[in-house]
């Protein structure tokens, strides 16, 4: 299969540029096309095919690497598409070593957290898996108001049932934009980045750009928000992003 221009990373929102920021840090020679789409439902609040059909049309277009862990829970539905497609939630269930036992706890949104996959994928002897849907988590860190009374409220709710949690699975790719704040609420816990293991299995199995064209950043939403989002989220400025309208 010929690579592509550029190896395309899917998210509804900002949350896949922490694979973005992971990918320069291990292959700053790769050239990305990253689309954010927000002007689209959010992913976790469509019905099941509308999601497929969305995903479908939007890999076909563009990804291969989908960073989005609600898309990545309907991968298995696409079909046969023209480029390869790595979703998330396998990369993350690979995280934790065979050998693991005590208590896991997994931060997700709704959609995520109901498939069941983290459940299932992480169930072993020995271990106890306790799932908390972090919906608001995601909203805040868009919105740049992770220091709000009402983000931390919701993290001190949402995180109490997991302090004395062993390790602590990111089930959404924007969590670690608030990676201090979980800390210093599950102390003991070691926290799982997705984006690592899904970078690493994207280098090792997808057919790479050959580094010669510029990195390009859209949106179907609102092109200043997605640069201001990012930089408040992750601490960098992602450069120039245009609208488009696929």
């Amino acid at each position: 299969m010929r690579p592509p221009a550029r190896l395309g990373v899917l998210d509804w929102g900002i949350g896949g540029m922490g694979v973005v920021r992971e990918l320069r840090r291990r292959a700053p020679e790769v050239p990305v096309v990253y689309v954010s789409d927000t002007g689209f439902t959010p992913y976790g609040k469509v019905p099941r095919a509308a999601l497929v059909a969305r995903v479908s049309r939007m890999v076909t277009a563009l990804a291969v690497v989908v960073a989005c862990t609600a898309a990545s829970t309907v991968i298995g539905s696409l079909g046969e598409l023209p480029v390869p497609v790595f979703g998330v939630i396998d990369c993350a269930l690979g995280l934790l070593p065979r050998s693991f036992r005590g208590k896991v706890g997994v931060l997700g949104g709704t959609r995520t957290i109901r498939s069941g996959l983290y459940r299932r994928g992480l169930a072993a002897k020995g271990r106890r898996v306790v799932s908390r849907i972090a919906q608001p988590l995601s909203g805040h860190i868009e919105a740049g108001t992770v220091d709000s009374d009402a983000c931390q409220a919701a993290l001190d709710r949402i995180l109490a049932p997991l302090r004395d949690a062993d390790a602590l699975l990111l089930a959404c790719t924007h969590y670690p934009a608030i990676a201090q704040d979980l800390r210093a609420r599950v102390p003991r816990a070691q926290l799982l980045d997705p984006a690592e293991a899904l970078v690493a299995h994207v280098l090792a199995s997808a057919p790479l750009p050959p580094g010669r064209a510029a990195d390009r950043l859209l949106t179907t939403g609102d092109a200043h928000a997605m640069r201001g989002s990012t930089r408040r989220a992750w601490g960098f400025d992602p450069g120039p992003c245009a609208r488009t309208m696929i």
